[in-house]
């Protein structure tokens, strides 16, 4: 049985995660975990200002703080209804500290961490990925799968391919986590400059090894900037499909499965974004 983790902000609950989680774990029989994280500094309302201003007096903000709990927790029931509706086997836990410290810290006990793109674990919006989502695939021990904010079923799989072992072990440690997503449709993604040759890095080497796994598969080989080539051919040609990605390292990257990479994927692509990098 395998462990899976997905993190949920109690004050803006995202139904749409929950869905990408209950069929990850019912896929693949695993043990599911929401991680519902409660930083003790994040509100729903401004706390400083309201504290400041005269026209709230202390029982205000005792109701104030009673209103975020009763949020967090029907987000909790929520999640739990899913999970029983379903059938899984699942547990909660309410981590209370600093969320990002709190996530990586269960991202060691787990197989694989399901988030949301534009998590960010504050009251304010960003462009996705937000800071926190970035810090945190920096420095996870664990695949992370990041989705989007609508639910789709997937319907086919792009494995991103450069030649350097970390995306290798992307694509190892997607069909360890997926299996049964084996018999989709498959396509291996390469990127070359127009100078270098046009084949694939370790060719045979490569189609070897996906055809152990993959039985229907297909090899594209692009040319040009991969930061351009790679979205603008995702959103033509795999639609409902999800996307594996190698290294995300701020110091030890792949050649083009760089961190601007993975930042425009998960900006650009209403796709599921799975991400491995070996420590």
């Amino acid at each position: 049985m395998k462990k899976i983790s997905v993190a949920f902000d109690g004050l803006r609950f995202s139904e749409e995660t929950m869905k990408y989680a209950i069929a990850l774990a019912s896929g693949s029989k695993a043990l599911l975990a929401g991680i519902f994280l409660d930083e003790y500094l994040y509100h729903s309302y401004p706390a400083f200002n309201t504290i400041e201003s005269a026209g709230f007096q202390g029982f205000d903000i005792d109701l104030l703080r009673e209103q975020d709990q009763n949020i967090r927790q029907k987000s909790i029931s929520t999640f739990d209804a899913g999970c029983k509706r379903q059938q899984l086997n699942y547990t909660i836990h309410h981590d209370k500290n600093f969320a990002l410290e709190d996530l990586l810290k269960e991202c060691i006990y787990s197989d694989l961490l399901i988030i949301g793109a534009g998590e960010t674990f504050n009251r304010y919006k960003e462009i996705a990925p937000p800071a926190f989502i970035r810090h945190l695939l920096a420095a996870v021990q664990c695949p992370v799968l990041v989705v989007p904010d609508k639910y789709r079923a997937t319907e086919s799989i792009v494995l991103l391919y450069d030649g350097k072992p970390s995306s290798v072990f992307a694509i190892k440690m997607f069909n360890y986590m997926m299996p049964w997503m084996r018999e989709l449709k498959t396509e291996v993604i390469t990127v070359r400059n127009p100078k270098e040759t046009r084949e694939f890095p370790d060719d045979p080497l490569i189609r070897e090894f996906i055809k152990c796994h993959y039985p229907d598969v297909k090899y594209s080989l692009l040319q040009g900037n991969p930061e351009e080539k790679i979205p603008a051919y995702l959103k033509t040609s795999a639609p409902n499909s999800m996307v594996v990605l190698g290294a995300y390292d701020r110091s030890q990257v792949s050649r083009w499965l760089k961190t601007s990479m993975a930042d425009i994927l998960i900006n650009e692509l209403a796709a599921p974004v799975f991400i491995a990098h070996q420590k």
